[in-house]
């Protein structure tokens, strides 16, 4: 199936070393873990594929369920954020739709780094805040980098 010149424009057009930058500065406060995958190809749910592809890059198997995952698939021009058990505990439901809501505000601009950048951001600081680096000993669980498949 050939991509549309959109949806080729966005992933050509993404800032992906802005994206990495963002996500390991979000990290570095907390001992949270968060990932931006990028998903090649039509979805019926963003939310399901979201909640598969979170799964399947071993997110729920961050020691205290702190990984959050920002999912987009452009092809079906929708995206998902969502979060492990730890996080999701402490900031409930309306987060996530907060930090989509952040995200689509800049996707609608056409600046779609900024709004992934953004809601990385919004990410980080619900982690520092429920989660604060406690020293070195905090590893990085998961990969840094934009995810694709």
């Amino acid at each position: 199936m050939a991509r549309s010149k959109k949806t080729a424009a966005f992933f050509d057009g993404l800032d992906r070393p802005a994206i990495v930058e963002a996500i390991k500065r979000a990290e570095a406060k907390s001992f949270g873990e968060i990932r931006v995958h990028l998903h090649h190809g039509p979805v019926s749910n963003a939310l399901e594929a979201a909640k598969a592809t979170f799964n399947r890059l071993g997110m729920e198997k961050t020691v205290h369920g702190t990984g959050c995952l920002l999912f987009l698939a452009p092809d079906s021009r929708a995206f998902a954020v969502i979060g492990g058990s730890g996080i999701h505990e402490k900031v409930g439901d309306g987060f996530w739709s907060e930090a989509r809501d952040l995200a689509q505000a800049r996707f609608a601009e056409a600046k779609f780094t900024e709004g992934i950048v953004t809601a990385v951001d919004k990410l980080g600081d619900a982690l520092a805040l429920f989660f604060p680096k406690r020293g070195p000993a905090d590893a990085n669980e998961l990969p840094d980098e934009v995810s694709e498949d």
